[in-house]
């Protein structure tokens, strides 16, 4: 290759290898990927709680478990100043969603390529709609779960309808209240899909990205080979950057799904009292506000 323009780059975004049973399709990378990022998440719980239950002669707490402490004592303190208190279970899940996410877009900066046959071993299993979209699922079956049974069926499901905004005109307010119903649905039914396709997004672009900068290793100004250097300070930057993007996605996919749970016990008028919340207030500030934290 000469000059400064490459000749082909070759990559193949979106390719997976396959295993096959029962008649379906799995992306084996993704799978083992995700077994990966999982047992990463498990062997650091078991450690912290190992570090948090360890009785020292001086009753000094360690450093991990004062880390621990003061990162769950900070996300509960948001959670409950914005959202009011909310269900326990909340909490629990943000954070585990949190690092799960953080490791699985993190596993991609592991060098892993085995051969020049085969694709890189460790992927980040997030840039697979599979698992996005299996998350996002998750986190939406479960809002609606603890929407209904913190407000009851029958009230969690009038809030699609809302509020009469012309009750002395029903000619001019039904109308109103069935486009008004129609958007709300429409909204709950778009959460996991913008969920799961924000953090795809994201992660899948910056795979390429490494691709695309691998290719520059054939680059050469006439005899002098200089796409060795050149990629690997680009890739380096890249991966540093990259890492701080797979950081940022990991808190936004925690965060919303707080504000889903925090929405869903408020009532999506927001005008409803929530027995669990201390503020009913807090649920109408920020309705809107998680399709705007992308």
């Amino acid at each position: 290759m000469s000059g400064l323009t490459p000749l082909e780059i070759d990559i193949h975004p979106g390719e997976h290898p396959t295993w096959h049973a029962l008649g379906m399709t799995f992306n084996a990378d993704t799978v083992w990927c995700t077994l990966i990022a999982g047992a990463v998440v498990v062997i650091l719980g078991f450690v912290v709680r190992g570090q948090l239950i360890k009785r020292s002669d001086d009753h000094v707490p360690t450093k991990l478990q004062m880390i621990w402490e003061t990162v769950v004592k900070e996300v509960q303190n948001q959670v409950e100043d914005n959202l009011g208190r909310v269900h326990p279970y909340v909490v629990p899940l943000a954070i585990a969603l949190f690092f799960f996410i953080l490791v699985a877009n993190w596993l991609e900066m592991i060098p892993s390529k085995l051969n020049s046959h085969h694709g890189e071993f460790f992927v980040a299993p997030t840039a697979d709609t599979n698992l996005t979209y299996a998350m996002a699922i998750l986190v939406i079956l479960s809002v609606w779960v603890y929407g209904i049974r913190t407000r009851g069926a029958k009230a969690y499901f009038k809030g699609f309808v809302g509020q009469s905004i012309f009750p002395d005109s029903p000619a001019i307010d039904i109308p109103v209240r069935v486009v008004f119903t129609f958007l709300n649905v429409l909204e709950e039914i778009i959460k996991p899909v913008t969920l799961a396709l924000r953090l795809f997004g994201n992660i899948f672009a910056g795979g390429i990205m490494l691709g695309l900068i691998a290719g520059l290793v054939a680059w050469q100004i006439g005899p002098v080979p200089v796409g060795g250097v050149l990629s690997f300070l680009a890739e380096l930057l890249w991966k540093l950057f990259d890492m701080f993007i797979g950081l940022i996605q990991a808190f936004i996919f925690s965060l919303l799904t707080v504000l889903y749970f925090g929405m869903a016990a408020s009532g999506h008028g927001g005008a409803e009292h929530d027995p669990h919340s201390g503020d009913a207030s807090a649920g109408a500030s920020t309705e809107k506000t998680p399709e705007l934290a992308a």
